[in-house]
C-alpha cells in the first residue's frame, strides 16, 4: 500500500473519530490540531501534526507554535522557546519512533490526552493580568516616577498661570502695556471730572 493509500485510509478514520469533537480540528486533509484540555484550562495545550509526502513511513511534523499555546511558560517573558513545549514535543517524537510506519495521528492525540498532567508539571501559568505585569515589571526598568514628575512640572494650574503672567521680564521690568487697562480708566476718570467740573462753572 503506499503512502497516499495509507493517509486517504487515515483520514477518513480520524473524520469520522472525531466528528462533532470540537477539540479537534482539520486545517487540511494533510495537517490536523488538537486542543489538550478544555478552553478556559491554564493548562490547555494545542498540538499541530501534519504529514510529510512520506508518511507514516517517515515522521509526521509537529508543533506546538499556534497562537493559543502563547500562554504557556508565560512566566519567561524574555525566552521565546518554552521549555514546556520543548519537553512535550520530546515526548511525542518518542512516541512517533514507537508508532513509525503506522497511522499514528490519533495514538498521539489520545497520548497526548491522557499525559496532560504529566506533561504540563513544569508549567505554572498566570492567573490574572496583574501578575503578568508583574513579571514585567521585574524584567524592565522602572522609568516611570521620573516621566511623571516631568509631567507634573509641565503642568501648571491656574493660579500658577496668573503668578506666571505677572512675572517680569528678564530686565527685571513689566512687559509693556501691561498697565493698559488701569491708564484708560484713569483717563475715564479725568474726563468725567472735568465734564463735571466744566458744568459747575458754566451754572456759576
Amino acid at each position: 500500500m503506499s503512502a497516499n493509500e495509507d493517509q486517504e485510509m487515515e483520514l477518513e478514520a480520524l473524520r469520522s473519530i472525531y466528528e462533532g469533537d470540537e477539540s479537534f480540528r482539520e486545517l487540511s486533509p494533510v495537517s490536523f490540531q488538537y486542543r489538550i484540555g478544555e478552553n478556559g484550562d491554564p493548562k490547555a495545550f494545542l498540538i499541530e501534526i501534519s504529514w510529510t509526502e512520506t508518511y507514516p513511513q517517515t515522521p509526521p511534523i509537529i508543533s506546538m507554535n499556534a497562537f493559543f499555546n502563547n500562554t504557556i511558560d508565560v512566566y519567561l517573558v524574555h525566552c521565546r522557546s518554552s521549555a514546556v513545549k520543548q519537553s512535550i514535543l520530546a515526548k511525542l517524537q518518542e512516541a512517533v519512533e514507537v508508532n513509525l510506519g503506522t497511522a499514528m495521528t490519533y495514538t498521539l492525540f489520545e497520548y497526548a490526552k491522557d499525559s496532560k498532567e504529566q506533561l504540563m508539571e513544569n508549567h505554572h501559568p498566570v492567573h490574572s493580568a496583574a501578575s503578568i505585569s508583574n513579571i514585567i515589571s521585574v524584567e524592565t526598568p522602572n522609568t516611570a516616577p521620573s516621566s511623571k514628575k516631568k509631567d507634573k512640572k509641565e503642568q501648571l494650574s491656574k493660579a500658577q498661570k496668573r503668578k506666571l503672567a505677572d512675572k517680569t521680564d528678564h530686565k527685571g521690568e513689566l512687559p509693556r502695556g501691561w498697565n493698559w487697562v488701569d491708564v484708560v480708566k484713569e483717563y475715564e476718570a479725568l474726563f468725567k471730572f472735568s465734564s463735571q467740573w466744566s458744568r459747575r462753572l458754566s451754572e456759576q
